[in-house]
């Protein structure tokens, strides 16, 4: 109740003003009429918005950053349960439902995430043993082709070129057609330095830790060997005969 002399307020069951000492009866209140300079009710504080939900709302807007999708999801269940509690003096429930809703749809993609990070580097890793394999089997083929063409062509030796080897019968001489293009599975294969008595053959990845890592070659020895470092160069120096 209000202090019908100073206008102060005063609880409802208080006998005097605790500011003027007026007594606070309900006939001295009904006497002395309305309190000068009063017109009804003090005016209400108006509503705010949760500050909580408007943060929701912008984690749930940046939801494809996973920090962000957590936060929006914490933020708008505390809003909620604040602005409930709150009695009308807060609001902002929608923005907080709507940073709710992006925070789970960011969420819901963690483990999609998780999946594909495990996923992605085994299925590369999968493609490129089975690139390096390909391209050992090329070089065998090739080998193979080569010893084949010098015996059959004494006064050429060994040839450099892909077509005179698919001449080559067996199953050498079908890969070496489907070589014909230079290319196998992520591999590029070239023949150098033919001479009667010599050859180098190399495979090397078309793109370096994607389609394969290592380096292989051979020479008219017909031993396969490997280069680490993706080099034919260093594959054909110092290589490491595969067993």
């Amino acid at each position: 109740m209000y202090c019908p002399k100073c206008g102060k307020p005063n609880s409802d069951t208080s006998q005097f003003c605790a500011a003027c000492g007026q007594p606070l009866t309900a006939q001295t209140l009904a006497s002395q009429g309305p309190v000068p300079g009063m017109v009804g009710a003090p005016p209400l504080t108006p509503p705010e918005t949760s500050g909580k939900a408007i943060a929701s709302l912008v984690c749930g807007l940046l939801s494809f950053i996973l920090p962000a999708a957590i936060a929006a999801v914490i933020l708008g269940h505390i809003s909620r349960s604040e602005i409930r509690k709150s009695g009308g003096r807060l609001t902002g429930s929608g923005m907080a439902l709507t940073g709710l809703v992006f925070g789970y749809l960011g969420v819901s993609v963690l483990p999609v995430l998780i999946i594909a990070a495990i996923a992605i580097p085994n299925l590369l890793r999968a493609r490129i043993a089975a690139n390096e394999l390909s391209a050992v089997q090329a070089i065998r083929a090739i080998d193979d082709a080569e010893i084949e063409f010098a015996g059959a062509h004494p006064d050429i030796g060994y040839t450099c070129s892909l077509e005179d080897l698919s001449s080559a019968s067996g199953k050498s001489g079908l890969l070496i057609r489907e070589l014909a293009g230079g290319e196998r599975h992520g591999y590029v294969l070239r023949i150098d330095g033919c001479t009667q008595h010599n050859y180098a053959v190399v495979a090397v990845p078309k793109t370096l830790n994607q389609t394969g890592v290592r380096a292989f070659c051979s020479t008219q020895e017909a031993v396969i060997r490997d280069d680490l470092n993706g080099s034919a160069q260093g594959c054909l120096e110092h290589g490491e005969e595969l067993r």
